[in-house]
């Protein structure tokens, strides 16, 4: 369908729309026209992909010169390939229905493992070793030998590439993975470098967080991109986490041994060069002294990481004189590896900021800050005059030198806590695994350059709310904030809190009453009686596995588990990412062939942020307490008392937001689309009160009744009978015709833009 949103033409690829898809165009279009970022909150399963891609690629069909590139970024390889399927479609509507060419690429980017061709590298499983293997064959000092010696292997693939696919024009069209690797092998090209070099071309870009939000890989990809892009971060719930892991670094006491080596060999490999060839190590001392800028301008294949810090905190100078040659560098790298040696050496968890840490160094050994800031530019340029490319056994000195330059360029935002052993081994008699953290406290140090640079930056996500909460933290102003909620043609969502069990005893997951066999016994009674009337698949998250893990042993003791199991199999999510993918392959078998199953999570595990549980994969889902944060973590610790003196966000309400987006998150899942169905259980008596309900998104509070607010089980269990009684009644497209779904006319009618008008105020 065609619609007209404030006077853009837009292209829908669908013969019909939800009401709150045209709100949330028009909301998009009004940030769009005021050039400004925005946050937008839009229930999951009502086509956010889609509606975001037709209005922008109607903007930018119809205002070339105002937006040129959508840079849209998700999480994991599955959202993006959705992301690329919905752009397909749309650009094969416009082909059908319009005569003027609509020429756009639309490319998706990912890393060398998911991209290479290489007969021999892409067998490799580990991405690093991919990386590794590939710099061994297409570094520009492995090239040169290779043109003067036949016998030095490089990558057939990247020179085919470099030698004739740098002057053609990327033909129109949308580019998923498999497509860009069918199109590399029919030319013989490398797809990798192939898409790398696409991105300048391409209208719109899929990509990861990380490309560019993480400076040292942004510096490398996503450099040239204009200024009159539109940044899209779908799932943008954890947005401030991905911006805080960006720029955090960790130091183990065996990354610091495999150090010492890695410095043995750059000693060696100085020696070796000065022997034969010291005009190199020449050539390099005096391109330093004439400033960074000249040792930066790198060609594609070299170095794979650039600088941890951001692009405008980097100097425009020289490096300073004591570490220009090659050999006092290597010595100034090992006096620092000693430092931090001693460092690790604590017996009880240290903290102190940047800048004690600063003038500490420089009492101790006498390194100044300012050889410090230059640590990471310093270590790749030495590593490209001594050519090398096995690079992967240098990590660790990689490491060290991102932790040296980060430490000296900030002060303000991060913090250093040395801790004597890791958590999870901590309290095991003689184990000593010291870690130094250099954490960073500020999201909004890594978004900053991101929402200057780009005219546009959307945030969006099903799970936004409380929406004021992410300008604070990321520290912008937004232009407009909305939270859309969901229009249903029958009640398809039941959210109840159930907070006591039928013997009255309160449930909840607090800390004094995890042990308590009476919380344990209601939440098991309360599993196996929802298992019993509910069909096919039930979705349960636990607070944290050590948490579940004593539930599960308690259940077995008390006969639940053997009841559960009448009904449906029981599977359980772990740690390890291999059982877990088997567990859920095996949950849908279940669900498919009518057994029915039960699938026993973890809040902020692989299940809750990367699954859908649509249909007959989730008619209900259970949250078994307020899925809080470790809450005696040191670095979380120091983060509030950032986030409180910085940002005036009390730490309470910090630790809240964060639990019920998690929350949010898990129950989210069950519901994708407006034809499913699901119940919400929240199981814990804290989650009627106000200040955590209040924080619920607005399209799960709006069916939260008062009268569901303090439920025993037996209740909970009597209402959702009854509901999924009304539910199992036939459901066909006319009934949501004019409520929930609207074809052409009815969307034009003067009342419908009127609601459509309310609702965007509202929201």
């Amino acid at each position: 369908m065609k619609l007209n949103v404030e006077g853009l033409l837009v292209y829908f690829p669908y013969d019909y729309i939800y009401p709150e898809q045209f709100s949330y165009m028009l909301e998009l279009k009004r940030s769009l026209d005021a050039k400004g970022h925005c946050l937008l909150e839009m229930p999951s399963g009502t086509g956010k992909t889609v509606s975001l891609l037709s209005l922008i690629v109607a903007y930018m069909h119809h205002k070339p010169s105002e937006i040129t590139k959508l840079i849209y970024c998700s999480r994991t390889i599955p959202e993006m390939e959705k992301v690329m399927e919905e752009l397909r479609r749309l650009m094969e509507f416009y082909k059908k229905e319009t005569t003027e060419n609509v020429n756009i690429v639309g490319l998706m980017l990912s890393s060398r493992k998911n991209l290479c061709i290489h007969p021999e590298v892409s067998g490799e499983r580990d991405g690093k070793v991919v990386d590794m293997r590939c710099h061994n064959l297409t570094a520009p000092h492995v090239r040169e030998k290779a043109s003067e010696d036949s016998q030095v292997p490089v990558c057939s693939f990247y020179e085919t590439f470099d030698r004739d696919g740098r002057e053609m024009a990327v033909p129109p069209g949308v580019y998923s993975l498999d497509d860009i690797k069918k199109y590399g092998s029919s030319k013989g090209w490398c797809p990798y470098y192939f898409a790398r070099w696409a991105i300048q071309q391409a209208n719109i870009v899929v990509y990861s967080y990380h490309y560019l939000l993480d400076p040292k890989i942004a510096e490398v990809v996503s450099k040239e991109l204009a200024r009159n892009s539109v940044v899209v971060f779908d799932e943008a719930h954890n947005i401030d986490n991905t911006c805080i892991d960006s720029m955090s670094v960790k130091i183990t006491r065996k990354l610091v041994d495999r150090c010492v080596e890695s410095v043995g060999v750059l000693e060696a490999e100085i020696k070796k060069l000065k022997e034969e060839n010291s005009v190199k190590l020449q050539g390099e001392y005096e391109r330093l002294v004439q400033g960074l800028r000249e040792a930066q301008q790198r060609r594609e294949t070299e170095q794979v990481l650039a600088n941890p810090a951001l692009p405008e905190h980097i100097l425009n100078e020289a490096v300073p004189g004591s570490i220009r040659k090659g050999e006092h560098f290597v010595a100034f790298l090992r006096r620092l590896i000693e430092y931090v040696k001693v460092r690790l050496r604590v017996q009880h968890v240290v903290q102190e900021s940047p800048a004690g840490f600063l003038t500490d160094i420089q009492r101790k050994v006498c390194i100044d800050r300012k050889p410090l800031r230059f640590c990471a530019e310093r270590l790749a340029s030495l590593m490209r005059s001594l050519e090398i490319s096995h690079t992967a056994d240098f990590s660790p000195l990689t490491v060290i030198a991102h932790f040296a330059t980060l430490v000296a360029t900030y002060t303000k935002g991060f913090t250093i806590i040395i801790e004597p052993s890791d958590d999870k081994v901590a309290g095991v008699v003689g184990v000593f695994n010291p870690i130094l953290n250099l954490s960073c406290l500020d999201a909004s140090i890594a978004m900053r350059p991101v929402l200057e640079r780009f005219q546009s930056v959307v945030i969006t996500s099903g799970t936004l709310s409380p929406l004021d909460m992410y300008p604070k933290m990321l520290d912008f102003h937004p232009v407009t904030m909305a939270s859309f909620t969901m229009t249903l043609a029958r009640q398809s969502i039941l959210p109840m809190i159930v907070a006591k069990g039928n013997d009255q005893v309160a449930l909840t997951s607090k800390f004094e009453a995890r042990d308590d066999t009476a919380v344990i016994r209601n939440y098991g009674s309360l599993l196996a009686e929802m298992v019993a009337c509910v069909p096919d698949g039930v979705v349960c998250f636990f607070t944290s596995y050590l948490y579940m893990e004593n539930v599960v042993a308690a259940w077995y003791e008390q006969g639940v588990i053997d009841q559960i199991q009448r009904h449906k199999l029981l599977f359980i999510e772990t740690q390890d990412a291999a059982e877990t993918s088997l567990a859920l392959l095996n949950y849908i078998k279940a669900c498919e062939n009518g057994r029915g199953a039960v699938l026993l999570s973890v809040a902020r595990g692989k299940v809750s942020e990367g699954v859908d549980f649509d249909h007959h994969l989730g008619r209900a889902v259970l949250m078994f307490g307020i899925p809080y944060v470790y809450t005696q973590s040191r670095i979380l610790k120091a983060r509030l008392e950032y986030l409180r003196d910085q940002f005036q966000i009390r730490e309470n309400d910090f630790l809240t937001f964060d639990a019920m987006r998690h929350a949010a998150q898990c129950i989210g899942r069950v519901l994708r689309g407006k034809t499913d169905y699901g119940i919400m259980l929240l199981a814990d008596k804290r989650f009627g009160r106000q200040d955590k309900r209040g924080k619920l998104p607005k399209w799960i509070q709006e069916h939260l009744k008062d009268s569901m607010i303090n439920l025993s089980t037996e209740e909970a269990v009597q209402i959702s009978r009854k509901w999924l009684r009304l539910m199992a009644q036939p459901f066909t497209r006319e009934d949501q015709l004019g409520v929930s779904l609207l074809t052409m006319e009815q969307l034009e009618t003067k009342e419908m833009q009127e609601k459509i008008q309310q609702k965007v105020q509202q929201s």
